[in-house]
């Protein structure tokens, strides 16, 4: 089985998972993403699980209210 976590790339909190036994990147969006966004956005760990860096509500929000905090890389909410 194959698992796909979504994760915030700026507090690390878990947005959501797939899980199931076959994805096709087009389910996923992935085919629109370039080589460079695939690679900063999408890693693997060695049991097959998928990790996609994303962002959450909470960070959203903190973003769009204080433009200031995209200079950090990491958010605490």
């Amino acid at each position: 089985m194959m698992v796909i976590h979504y994760i915030c790339r700026y507090c690390g909190v878990q947005v959501g998972k797939l899980e199931g036994t076959h994805f096709q990147s087009e389910q996923l969006g992935f085919h629109k993403l370039t080589d460079a966004e695939r690679s900063e956005m999408i890693e693997y760990n060695r049991n097959g699980d998928l990790y996609v860096k994303t962002i959450c509500e909470d960070c959203y929000e903190a973003f769009r209210t204080n433009n200031d905090n995209y200079y950090n890389d990491y958010i605490i909410h």
